[in-house]
């Protein structure tokens, strides 16, 4: 097959540039296929992943402002631009299908590129957001948006969603649920010895770090040995308002920020548990990558995505905004070791459910389907 995925960049770390490089490396080391990706502002700059050395590279040196809007006159002057160089590179191309990863303005132009060519949009993050602003009284910009990306996506072959419980949010019948991979699965698991408790993803207030350290202000008055390590990179007004959220709450002996990490692996396998506060997922694959480390998770019920991984057997639900009783599960799990270890093997067998192997079968027989029935 001649796949071609498009993304805005590889140069910085994150979860959709992370789960492309698996997948595209995965699918160029199979015979007869071909993996192209194509950027719209890679800026020269090296990918942040490893790429298989056979992957095609181009980038189409769009450069939207990122300071601005996508409707700001200039950068729908660039969007003109993006739509006549991907035409043409795809046309050069001529994939058997084309697959758009990130959620930029070619998400809205895609699909009327060369209409024979069957066309996948992947979502990374979760519509539920969205609610709110569609259920508004009255016509507004964001409602009159919204109807005109309900009918772009109808007019993708597939839309690949990472639960689903995404399903409901969207008004055509071209889903499939696909979640993504793991990213490792490492041999050895933690021995859940360590009074660590670890959480890691990008610094924003969604992720509720600061409720977080909320928690933390009350369970460790009873857990006083623990330590908690948060890993990760962002906005660093926000960083500085937890940091001194942090030092108000004389916390800074054992809740220490430790700052973005290339080796999340080993810094898994070295703590005891996992938690996470977000406002909403979509699918975190962070919490894959904890089980997989066989650490057990205390998470929030956040729509959509920690509920379609964790279950009573490997790891602890909260309702949203329920800071107290995280704390007290939290107290719980860490002095209750043989619960802590029942939890965390449980975590290790959920986790390979979505083992690289399995995962790309989906993609695999998804492309197959798509392509035979145009074929047909």
């Amino acid at each position: 097959m001649n796949i071609v995925f498009i993304i805005d960049q590889v140069y910085m770390h994150g979860g959709i540039e992370r789960v492309l490089s698996i997948k595209a490396n995965y699918l160029a080391q199979q015979l007869d296929n071909r993996i192209s990706i194509l950027t719209t502002e890679q800026r020269n700059k090296v990918p942040c992943y490893n790429f298989d050395d056979t992957i095609f590279f181009q980038d189409l040196r769009v450069n939207y402002f990122r300071d601005k809007s996508y409707f700001h006159p200039l950068n729908l002057l660039k969007a003109i631009k993006h739509l006549f160089r991907l035409r043409k590179v795809i046309n050069q191309i001529r994939p058997n299908i084309v697959v758009v990863c990130s959620h930029s303005t070619d998400t809205h132009f895609v699909p009327f590129i060369n209409r024979t060519i069957p066309k996948i949009k992947e979502f990374h993050y979760s519509k539920f957001i969205e609610e709110m602003k569609r259920d508004k009284k009255g016509i507004t910009f964001k409602k009159i948006y919204f109807k005109i990306t309900d009918y772009v996506e109808s007019k993708y072959n597939r839309l690949v969603i990472l639960n689903p419980d995404e399903s409901k949010y969207y008004k055509s019948d071209n889903t499939i649920v696909i979640p993504n991979p793991l990213t490792f699965f490492p041999k050895e698991v933690s021995n859940l010895s360590n009074k660590v408790i670890i959480s890691a993803g990008r610094i924003a207030p969604v992720k509720g770090y600061d409720l977080l350290i909320d928690i933390w202000k009350i369970a460790s008055k009873n857990i006083p040995d623990w330590k908690l390590h948060i890993y990760g990179d962002g906005n660093i007004d926000y960083i500085a308002q937890l940091q001194s959220k942090i030092n108000e709450a004389n916390l800074q002996d054992t809740i220490i920020l430790k700052g973005s990490s290339n080796d999340i692996k080993n810094k898994m396998l070295g703590a005891s548990i996992f938690v996470m506060t977000s406002h909403n997922e979509c699918f975190p694959l962070v919490l894959l990558e904890a089980q997989a480390c066989g650490l057990p998770i205390i998470s929030f019920d956040c729509p959509n995505g920690p509920r379609n991984i964790i279950n009573d057997n490997n790891g602890v639900l909260i309702p949203v905004g329920e800071n107290e009783l995280f704390a007290n599960k939290l107290i719980l799990l860490a002095n209750e070791k043989e619960h802590l270890i029942s939890k965390g093997k449980n975590a290790r067998t959920n986790a390979n459910n979505f083992s690289l192997e399995k995962i790309m079968t989906m993609w695999n027989d998804m492309f197959e389907t798509i392509i035979n029935k145009r074929n047909y």
